[in-house]
């Protein structure tokens, strides 16, 4: 993948923070869920999914962001 850069890395930097705001969410809730002894299984799985995805689409706009270097 190519740098990114300019208005796009502006972008691409908000969109980072909310992810990992929303994955942060993501993860009080499954804590605060297992707290609670709440067994809810398929709500469990779903946030757990959803957070996942999170994970691999903050993975993927840092490493647009970072530059490869080339050792």
């Amino acid at each position: 993948m190519s740098r990114v850069v300019g208005p796009d890395e502006v972008d691409a930097r908000a969109k980072l923070t909310q992810l990992t705001q929303e994955h942060r969410d993501l993860d009080q809730a499954i804590d605060a869920m297992t707290q609670s002894g709440n067994t809810d299984l398929m709500t469990m799985a779903r946030l757990k999914k959803r957070k996942l995805q999170l994970k691999d689409e903050i993975t993927e706009i840092n490493n647009d962001l970072l530059p490869d270097i080339i050792a």
